[in-house]
This record gives structure tokens, sequence and C-alpha cells, in this order.
């Protein structure tokens, strides 16, 4: 009988750099729109909503990134130390280590035997990968990687952040907050179907989920605007 190889397809590789794109686009239309929102709705000038944006953009490209970096660089950090300390225990006691490797199959399921010679195996080629992958859960397609995190990040929160500000721009002034709010909406739930679709999940879930916090922050932040508005006029 033939042999069929079926080809699946699996999307763990996109999960740094798909994680680090979404939370920096999202974080740029939400933050962004909200501060446009936010100093529109206390009926400030048309230069001032679009300074603030744009500052807003600027501050969170490179708060974005250097959260990003700074983060990761640390789960990066103790992937690494986790790694040295591995590879020093293969050193000093091999058999120990066959053996805790022998009872991650155990409990997962093979019997002690196969579990051995599975072990046995794996550990003729690089042991080290081995005990990264089923000992520590590191594996080289979600290994931390600081710079792509930052760069995408920052990129695709300066992509985020431009639409409401172009949408405050070209918006006529006595409309400018319900324009940006619809425009800021739509995308957001474009992306959050987008993301979901681009990771396997629900498209409609996810949606859902970004535009409903989305439109709780573009509230409560024109709410706020509107009363200091008032306060201070």
């Amino acid at each position: 009988m033939a042999r069929v190889l079926h080809a699946d397809r699996h999307l763990t590789h996109r999960i740094g750099w798909l994680r680090a794109a979404v939370l920096g686009a999202n974080d740029g239309i939400v933050s962004t729109a909200a501060l446009v929102v936010g100093v529109a709705a206390a009926h400030s000038p048309r230069s001032a909503v679009l300074l603030a944006g744009l500052a807003g953009l600027v501050a969170g490209a490179m708060s974005m990134a250097a959260g990003e970096y700074v983060s990761v660089s640390s789960q990066s950090d103790t992937e690494k130390a986790d790694l040295a300390r591995e590879r020093k225990e293969l050193a000093q006691s091999p058999e120990a280590e066959l053996r805790e490797l022998q009872q991650i199959y155990v409990d997962r399921g093979l019997d002690p035997d196969l579990a051995l010679r599975v072990a046995q195996q794996l550990s003729a080629g690089d042991i080290l990968a081995a005990h990264a992958r089923d000992e520590l859960g590191i594996t080289e397609t979600q290994a931390a990687n600081p710079i792509q995190a930052a760069a995408a990040s920052a990129a695709t929160f300066s992509v985020g952040a431009a639409l409401p500000l172009v949408v405050a721009a070209l918006a006529p002034a006595s409309a400018t907050i319900q324009l940006v709010a619809l425009a800021s909406l739509v995308s957001l739930a474009l992306l959050g179907a987008l993301a979901a679709g681009a990771g396997g999940a629900s498209r409609t879930r996810g949606a859902i989920r970004v535009t409903f916090w989305s439109a709780l922050a573009l509230a409560v932040t024109a709410l706020v605007g509107h009363w200091f508005g008032g306060v201070a006029a």
C-alpha cells in the first residue's frame, strides 16, 4: 500500500512576531484615537488635536519599542541562562539527564523501555536541543528575539497611529470625534479578525473582543476630555 503523506500547516512559528505586531498596531490605533477624541472632546482647536495625536504617535512608538525590547530581552536572558545550566548538567551528569528525559516521555504516556530508547536516540543527535524542547519548552521557532519584537511593535504602532491622525486632519471639525471613532473601530475590528485568522483562531471572536475594549477606551477618554474641557472653560 502506498504511503500517503499529509502536510499539516501549523502556525506556531508566527507567535513571536504576530504578538508584537498585533499589540503594536492595536495600541497605535486605540491610544492615538483616544488621545485625539479626548482632546477634541475638550473643544480644543484642530491644531492642538493634531499636535497631541502626533506627539502620541512618536512617544507611543518609542515606548512600545523600548518596552518590547526590555521585556523580550529579559525572556531571552532567562532562556540563555536555562540553556547554559542545562548544558552544564549534561556535561556533569549525562546519565541522570538521560533518565530525566526518559521520565518526561513516560509522563507523556510511553512505557519505560520505549521512553528510554527514544531518549537515547534523541540524545545521540543534538542532546541539548532535545532537553531544551522537552524539558525547558524552548524551541527555535518560539525563542525570544528582542530586536524583532521591538522593531515590529514600533513599526506597527506607527502605522496604526497614523490612521486616526489622517482622519482627524481630513474630517470636518464638527465631526472629528465621530469620524475618528468610527474609522478606528472599523479598522480595529478588521485587525482583530486578521490577527485571529493568522493565528488560526475565530475571526469573529477576535473582531468582537478588540472592538468592545477599544470602544470602551474611546468612550471613557471622550468623557474625561469633555469633563475636563468644561472645567477648564
